[in-house]
């Protein structure tokens, strides 16, 4: 009817449509970065993923324990054993106060965090099966601790694409070096290699310096361009003289992404060009600036950005907790803020003693809640609660059983392109 009506203007306009729809849905090659359509209608289009690597203890951060404060240098009944003596419990040294509609309670490290309170999803449910950095972090990322398993961002690009094929659909960020297991947390395993993590150090500020080589020294564009298309058709040639080879494939995939990305990381990846008042806003180091990548960059299509701390795990704090605490709190919780929609975990976290006056955050098996600032829509925070009220072993329950992260910060589900979510 279409094809005869109006002179079959309104079948031209609807086999656009159709033929946009049939691409994304094709299938694609087994290294390809196209978008696929998604099996239901999605409420978000990408992710942040802001990880407190080392493990802030959910009891000063989002899960107060009253029952510490009349059990403070006791011993805890029912008590699990880890991996070093557990002496009296030691209550929380920061102070929590409700804030919005909810009345959720948030320690005083996370005032500008709290502002958002209506709008967070606290999970206080998760747990792991091993106390220790290492394995927690495969299971806050692969959903395995010890088989060798994709990162969760390398199967949502892997699921579902990425929006702009000149950037990377998954960009692992953490200032000063890599965080303890390295790439192996943005590992794309047996997936093809286009869909592991891009790392950038986001402690250089220079754009030249986050991403290497985004600029040719010597040759301008159209000279490059010759270059890099000549390079191409003697890399397809050998390509197929050995055969199949996923290896091969992944390496030549991430040089085309490499020169594509020319055209658009310098512009991306610049954060001077964000107007005043927004550069206020997330703060001018290196917190602030890497919050705002991230932004700009799922603004820009990249399906996946995750945001670490810090190299190695700068929140593994077992003693001077208030000061530690106290320290990283303040380098993040201005820059949290702003990007409404994220997701804010860790690998492990901790519980709480004391031994001969000195304090310690050992790690039991249980880790505590996770929580993202979420959607400018949701009326009144929403918590998931099992945790003992000690803040040792929860109660078993179906939430209990899901193993995880710590404490899980996550939004709502909301129409907006980034936004928070939960792994296993």
């Amino acid at each position: 009817m279409l094809a005869r009506c109006g002179l079959g203007i309104g079948w031209l306009g609807a086999a656009g449509i159709l033929a946009a729809e049939a691409a994304a849905d094709a299938p694609r090659a087994p290294g390809s970065l196209a978008p696929r359509s998604p099996h239901f209608a999605p409420r978000a289009r990408a992710v942040i993923h802001l990880f407190a690597n080392g493990g802030p203890s959910h009891l000063d951060t989002f899960d107060r324990k009253p029952a510490l404060e009349r059990y403070a240098g006791k011993e805890v009944p029912g008590t699990l054993p880890t991996e070093r003596r557990t002496g009296g419990a030691l209550p929380s040294p920061f102070a929590f106060s409700r804030h919005g509609q909810s009345g959720l309670e948030i320690s005083e490290l996370f005032p500008s965090v709290a502002r958002h309170a209506d709008r967070l999803l606290v999970v206080r449910s998760m747990h792991a099966d091993v106390p220790n950095h290492e394995p927690s972090l495969m299971l806050m990322n692969c959903g395995e601790a010890r088989m060798v398993r994709p990162a969760a961002g390398a199967w949502v690009t892997y699921g579902l694409g990425t929006e702009n094929q000149n950037l990377p659909g998954f960009v692992a960020m953490c200032p000063g070096g890599y965080p303890i297991k390295g790439t192996e947390n943005w590992r794309s395993a047996f997936l093809p290699g286009i869909f592991q993590g891009t790392y950038v150090d986001t402690a250089k500020r220079d754009v030249e310096q986050l991403v290497e080589h985004v600029r040719h020294p010597f040759l301008d564009r159209g000279a490059q361009a010759r270059q890099v298309e000549f390079a191409a058709r003697l890399d397809r040639r050998h390509l197929a003289a050995r055969g199949p080879d996923p290896r091969l494939e992944a390496r030549l995939a991430s040089m085309a992404l490499a020169w594509r990305m020319q055209e658009e990381a310098a512009e991306a990846f610049d954060v001077s060009r964000e107007p005043r008042h927004v550069l206020d806003r997330y703060g001018d180091d290196v917190q602030g600036r890497q919050m705002l990548i991230a932004r700009r960059l799922v603004e820009r299509g990249v399906r996946y950005v995750q945001v670490w701390h810090g190299a190695g795990q700068p929140w593994d704090s077992h003693d001077a907790i208030k000061t530690n605490h106290g320290r990283l709190a303040k380098e993040c919780d201005r820059a949290m803020a702003p990007c409404s929609t994220t997701w804010w975990g860790w690998g492990c976290s901790r519980a709480r003693s004391c031994s001969g006056g000195a304090s310690s955050a050992a790690r039991p098996r249980w880790s505590c809640p996770s929580l993202a600032p979420g959607s400018p829509r949701s009326r009144g925070a929403t918590t998931t609660t099992t945790a003992s009220p000690s803040g040792w072993p929860a109660a078993a329950s179906a939430a209990a059983r899901s193993t995880g992260p710590p404490t899980t910060l996550a939004s709502r589900p909301s129409t907006s392109r980034c936004t928070s979510t939960t792994s296993r």
